[in-house]
C-alpha cells in the first residue's frame, strides 16, 4: 500500500521490486516494525516525517514483520524497530532501536544527502566563523527546500539575532518545528524579544534619571550592534544594582547571549562566571 509519494508498505512478494530495484535510482530506507512494538510507534513517525521533509531524497519502505516473517529472517532482523538503508541493491547502513530524532537525522544525512544538506554544511561553517549575513542567506535557501528543518531554523534564528533582527527571529521561534532543538530556540527567545523592542524604538525616550532603565536600554542597543562584551558588562551592572530588575530579565537575556555565542566562546566562559558570582 502506498502511504504517500515517498512512503509505502512492502511485503515479501514485492520487496525485490519495491526496495532492491528502486535503490539503484535513489536510497531506500526500510523500517522493520510491528503494531505491538512501542519503540516502533515512536520511531515510525520520525522516519515518516523526515521522508516528507526531504521531499524525495530517499524512499521509506515499511515492513510489518508479523505479516512478513520471511523478510525478517532473510535480513537477520533480531529486534525491532530495525532500519536498513539500501543503495545499488545493497545494505549500506543500519541501526536497531528507537534512536533519538537527532541521530536519525544524522543517519539519513549520511545515507541520503541532499542539496539542502550541502547548503546546511556551508551555513554551519559560516555560523562558526560569525559570517552572520552569509549564513542567513544559505539557511534561507535550505529552508526553501526543507521548511521544517529544525537545525536550519535554529541556525537562522541565531544568524538573525546576531544581526539585531529580533522581530524576524521571534517569528521563527514562535513557529519552531517540534524537535529537540526547540529548547535552544527558547533560550534565545528573551534576547530576540529585547532586540525586537530595540527595533521598534523602545527605550529611546527613557528618562536618564532612571539610571538602571537607561543602562538596560543602552545595553540592548549594544547587543543590536553585536557589541556583546560591552552589552553584558552593562547588563551585569544592572543585576549588581538590582537582581530583581524587570523580574530578572537581564539574566535571561545574558543566557540568550551565551546560547548565541556557544559554550566554548571565551565571552561565554568569562561572563558565565561573573553572572554566577552576582547571583549566588
Amino acid at each position: 500500500m502506498t502511504i504517500s509519494e515517498f512512503i509505502f508498505d512492502t511485503a515479501e512478494a514485492t520487496f525485490e521490486s519495491d526496495v532492491v530495484n528502486r535503490s539503484y535510482e535513489k536510497p531506500v530506507i526500510v523500517d522493520f516494525w510491528a503494531p505491538w512494538c512501542g519503540p516502533c510507534r515512536t520511531l515510525g513517525p520520525v522516519l515518516e516525517g523526515l521522508a516528507q521533509e526531504r521531499g524525495g531524497a530517499f524512499l521509506l519502505a515499511k515492513v510489518n514483520v508479523d505479516e512478513n516473517p520471511g523478510l525478517a529472517v532473510r535480513f537477520g532482523v533480531q529486534g525491532i524497530p530495525a532500519v536498513k538503508a539500501y543503495q545499488n541493491g545493497e545494505v549500506i547502513a543500519q541501526f536497531t532501536g528507537a534512536a533519538p530524532e537527532r541521530s536519525v537525522r544524522d543517519f539519513i544525512q549520511r545515507v541520503a544527502p541532499g542539496e539542502a544538506d550541502t547548503v546546511l554544511s556551508e551555513a554551519a561553517s559560516l555560523l562558526a566563523t560569525r559570517h552572520w549575513e552569509q549564513a542567513e542567506e544559505r539557511l534561507r535557501v535550505a529552508l526553501d527546500s526543507q521548511p521544517h528543518n529544525p537545525a536550519a531554523t535554529l541556525g537562522l534564528v541565531r544568524a538573525l539575532i546576531a544581526q539585531g533582527k529580533g522581530d524576524a527571529a521571534l517569528a521563527f521561534i514562535e513557529d519552531f518545528p517540534a524537535s529537540s532543538e526547540i529548547v535552544a530556540a527558547q533560550q534565545l527567545q528573551p534576547l530576540a524579544k529585547l532586540l525586537a523592542e530595540v527595533e521598534c524604538g523602545n527605550g529611546n525616550d527613557v528618562d536618564e534619571v532612571d539610571m538602571l532603565e537607561a543602562q538596560y536600554w543602552q545595553s540592548a542597543r549594544l547587543l543590536a550592534r553585536g557589541q556583546h562584551a560591552a552589552a553584558m558588562d552593562g547588563l551585569l551592572e544592572v543585576l549588581r544594582q538590582d537582581k530583581g530588575f524587570r523580574s530578572g530579565e537581564p539574566r535571561l537575556v545574558i543566557l540568550g547571549v551565551f546560547a548565541l555565542l556557544g559554550d566554548d566562546d571565551p565571552l561565554t566562559r568569562r561572563y558565565r562566571d561573573e553572572l554566577a558570582g552576582i547571583l549566588f
